[in-house]
Formats: C-alpha cells, sequence, structure tokens
C-alpha cells in the first residue's frame, strides 16, 4: 500500500470535510458521504497499521450507494456538474475528467461488489487469485479521493 503513503495529509482534510459536509437533513445525502468518509478511513487505517488487503475489503461498504439508487437518489445533490481538469489532482484520475459524481460512484460501488463477491468466491480471500487485487484496491481509493475532491472543490 505504498500508493497510499504520499496521500495521508490530503486525506485527514478530505475526512474531516466530509464529517462536516454530512451534517444534513437529507438522509440518502448524509448516509452517502458518511460511507465515502468511512471508505477512506479504511483507507487510512489499512495503510498506518499494515493491514493486508482481505481485511480492507471486509470493511469497505456500499450498502449506502446501493440504498440510494434503490430509492432513486439524486447523486447531483452530493455535486452537481462534471469533473474538469481542475478537480483532479492525481494523474491516474484523468480517466474519469467529464464523469458525473453518478457515474463515479456508479463505478466506485461496481469496484466494491467486485472485491467483495472475488472474496467469497475464493473461501474468504483474494490471495493466490489471478486478479490484480492490489491495483484493483489503489484505484478504488483514488476513485473515493477523486469523489472526495470533486465534492469538496469551490468549497472554502
Amino acid at each position: 500500500m505504498e500508493w497510499l503513503k504520499a496521500g495521508l495529509g490530503p486525506l485527514e482534510k478530505l475526512i474531516s470535510f466530509l464529517q462536516k459536509k454530512a451534517d444534513t437533513n437529507d438522509v440518502q445525502k448524509k448516509q452517502v458521504l458518511r460511507e465515502l468518509q468511512q471508505n477512506l478511513n479504511v483507507f487510512k487505517n489499512g495503510y498506518l497499521n499494515s493491514f493486508g488487503d482481505d481485511t480492507l475489503i471486509v470493511h469497505l461498504s456500499n450498502e449506502a450507494i446501493k440504498a440510494a439508487v434503490v430509492a432513486n437518489f439524486s447523486f447531483a445533490k452530493l455535486k452537481a456538474g462534471k469533473i474538469e481538469p481542475y478537480h483532479i489532482t492525481d494523474e491516474r484520475n484523468r480517466r474519469y475528467q467529464g464523469w458525473t459524481i453518478e457515474q463515479l460512484f456508479d463505478k466506485i460501488d461496481e469496484k466494491i461488489e467486485e472485491m467483495k463477491t472475488l472474496q467469497k468466491m475464493n473461501g474468504g480471500s483474494v490471495a493466490n487469485l489471478r486478479n490484480n487485487t492490489s491495483l484493483t484496491l489503489s484505484n478504488l481509493y483514488y476513485r473515493l479521493k477523486l469523489a472526495a475532491e470533486f465534492i469538496r472543490s469551490d468549497v472554502k
């Protein structure tokens, strides 16, 4: 999880921002923001304590995203518009330029679900899979971070 090392400082600020932003009367919005915050915390604490991929995957959640989809929640309530070049701080996220927050959360949900399914299919562990689970987790982390940065953009 060396890929997380450089981003710990800004990550603390993002997590703090999400905690404040989740103070809302909109239950779906609050749940999605708190889940985003908790997932970022999973990565932060996983790095700080050298937890393995399996531990991270067990503690990642997409339940609020799934509930929001079922409730026909408009993810634009989190942040309207599209991801622009100035929203992107990590070069690897350039591919998401032009995406909406809903598209980004769809991809986040898909990857969390995929990782949890792979883990279940392999007897509770992602060890010895042909899939590059470390890369998938790294990509997931940077998507979560981009979602938080996009939501935070233009907020002083």
